[in-house]
């Protein structure tokens, strides 16, 4: 791979509209759940908030804009995103207090997408790529990507000597280590 020219900025942050589906429950103590359906690249002119279809119990809403950012040091999770064959994209979403979805991220690094998981108070799940992201993050880490070689690192064992490890506390020698 070549080294970026640098009379050509690379764009490293784009912005995504994000499609969140709203679907009626039959549950004593909540009446609808709210899921990631899909993201929308060119984030579409409409208000957050503002429903784009119905069907059956099913809402479709534009629940605002959100902006995925590319990092140099996370090629390789772009790059291994990229070769699933079905691109995804991270989406995260937290509720208010009453009960939309208002604050909003976006990542296509699988690592980062997945230790969203852990907070559990954020609603998380995968949507499809769309192809002009998966184009654009394809070209990232064509410009930027590194491979980093596997050093297995070795002990340095003259200083496990001098510490003493290896031997008993009276000077004699351990067996078994």
């Amino acid at each position: 791979m070549s080294a970026p020219d640098p009379a050509l900025p690379m764009d490293i942050v784009r912005e995504v509209g994000i499609v969140l589906a709203r679907r009626a429950l039959d549950n004593p103590w909540i009446d609808h759940l709210w899921s990631p359906h899909g993201v929308l690249f060119p984030v579409p002119d409409c208000a957050a908030g503002e429903l784009l279809s119905e069907e059956g119990d099913v809402r479709l809403v534009f629940a605002g804009a959100a902006t995925v950012q590319l990092y140099v040091p996370e090629t390789a999770n772009y790059r291994d995103n990229l070769s699933t064959g079905t691109p995804l994209l991270w989406i995260a979403a937290r509720t208010n207090e009453g009960g939309t979805p208002d604050f909003l991220r976006v990542t296509a690094d699988p690592t980062e997408g997945e230790a969203w998981h852990e907070a559990g108070s954020e609603i998380v799940a995968t949507v499809v790529m769309p192809d002009d992201i998966a184009a654009w993050i394809a070209a990232f880490v064509d410009a930027f990507h590194v491979e980093q070689v596997f050093q297995k690192r070795q002990r340095d064992r003259s200083e496990r000597k001098a510490r003493g490890f290896g031997h008993k506390p009276g000077g004699g020698q351990e067996t078994g280590l």
